[in-house]
């Protein structure tokens, strides 16, 4: 099978202060206005992610539309003023040292549009991993339609337990193919890319179109009447809907000859193992606020089977003078944040009661204790449960899980004409 992963023409500043240059995500921080003042300050007049992108903190706000101007004409006089190095044809093999001291392996490639969908059930090659908010798919539209540059937060997982695709590309480079190698703002670690050379390149695919054979498919995931899903939704899953969404926009107005081969076919993404000891799976708990937890309880023992002797799906529930744990032995999901998101989801349509989604054990039984509130705490999801239950279930429920913290994400450094 054709894999829809496949080398790319990858721009990279030259002479240029790379550690200015790289700002994290621009979906991070979204509450904190402080670390973006300070991001400013860092960059000051030095070129910059930071002029290319539109941090999410702006989106709404009044000068929306004159940040994406000037986003574009940025772009342009980049490009005009020969910023770049263009390694065409190319893909880069990446090693991010995290605040940690983790090392995360990647590879910089792009992915092509026609093999991705983000409907919920989609058999495509390439799925989201949770639901896709359609609603935040515009404002990014307005950024990306007009842009002349793409430049990726987009990283892409495959599950490959035995290790076998990325993380042997180390012993395949050497000094001489380095490409960048600096410091990352902000407790962004340390980054270093190297160039692949045409035959690594081939031995990436070769070993991407063995994992997209249908027959390994189906032994690997115990399944028989489902699409290959090759490549699920680490990180950046409304920056590739909107790299869709814009790509699909473009086809009205072209023949399909023209748009088969247009750049904007395409996307730049990172792929990691989703097996990297550096990925983190962290739980996403829920807190229903201003509810009654009496009820809501009741109406969960009507909508499963529960039980507290340890059959089924595990999950803590907190309130003011309770913690304990429960067991779902029907459950309506694959894994137990599935299940009980699909009851919260009901009874919030018919019931009083605010959903929050938080972060922590301790802050979450803390909130969960206070009078008319209720807490839900899970397990981290594992990392061998992620494909197969997207395959079964499609995509997973919103603020299922969570990978490390923001100054682990990707940050902006690579980019590709998209005009």
């Amino acid at each position: 099978m054709k894999v829809p992963f496949k080398s790319a023409d990858i721009l990279i500043p030259k002479n240029t202060d790379m550690t200015k240059w790289s700002v994290v995500a621009c979906d991070q921080y979204t509450s904190e206005p402080e670390y973006w003042k300070e991001v400013n300050e860092i960059v000051g007049d030095s070129p910059s992610t930071l002029k290319l992108t539109l941090p999410e903190i702006y989106l709404g706000t009044t000068d929306e539309e004159e940040r994406i101007k000037k986003i574009n004409s940025t772009m342009k006089d980049y490009v005009d003023n020969d910023m770049f190095d263009e390694y065409k044809d190319s893909m880069i093999y990446l090693q991010r040292t995290q605040d940690d001291g983790k090392i995360r392996e990647g590879l910089i490639g792009m992915v092509d549009l026609e093999d991705y969908s983000y409907e919920k059930n989609s058999q495509t090659l390439i799925r989201a991993t949770e639901k896709t908010v359609i609603e935040r798919i515009p404002p990014r539209m307005k950024v990306r339609e007009n842009a002349l540059l793409e430049l990726p937060h987009i990283m892409i997982l495959i599950d490959d337990p035995e290790r076998n695709i990325i993380e042997p590309l180390k012993s395949e480079v050497n000094e001489n193919d380095t490409i960048y190698d600096f410091d990352l703002m902000k407790k962004g670690g340390h980054i270093k890319g190297y160039k692949l050379n045409k035959e690594s390149i081939h031995n990436v695919t070769q070993k991407l179109e063995k994992l997209a054979e249908q027959e390994h498919f189906n032994t690997k995931y115990n399944v028989h009447d489902k699409g290959v899903l090759l490549f699920a939704m680490g990180d950046g899953n409304h920056s590739l809907a909107t790299a869709k969404a814009c790509y699909e926009k473009l086809k009205e107005t072209m023949t399909e000859e023209e748009y088969l081969n247009s750049p904007s076919r395409y996307a730049l993404v990172e792929l990691v193992n989703l097996h990297s000891d550096a990925l983190q799976f962290e739980a996403i708990h829920r807190v229903i606020f201003n509810t009654n937890p009496e009820d809501l309880l009741h109406e969960l023992y009507q909508y499963y089977n529960i039980n507290e002797d340890g059959t089924g799906q595990e999950v803590e529930i907190v309130t003011q003078g309770m913690d304990k744990k429960i067991y779902i032995s029907n459950p309506k999901s694959n894994i137990t944040v599935g299940s009980i998101q699909m009851f919260l989801d009901e009874y919030l349509e018919n019931h009083e009661g605010k959903i929050d989604y938080i972060h922590g054990d301790d802050t979450t039984r803390n909130m969960a204790k206070e009078n008319g509130n209720i807490g839900f705490l899970f397990k981290p999801m594992r990392k061998d449960e992620l494909f197969k239950t997207v395959i079964l279930d499609g995509a997973l429920p919103r603020k299922t899980f969570s990978m490390g913290h923001s100054y682990d994400k990707r940050y902006y450094l690579e980019s590709r004409k998209i005009k």
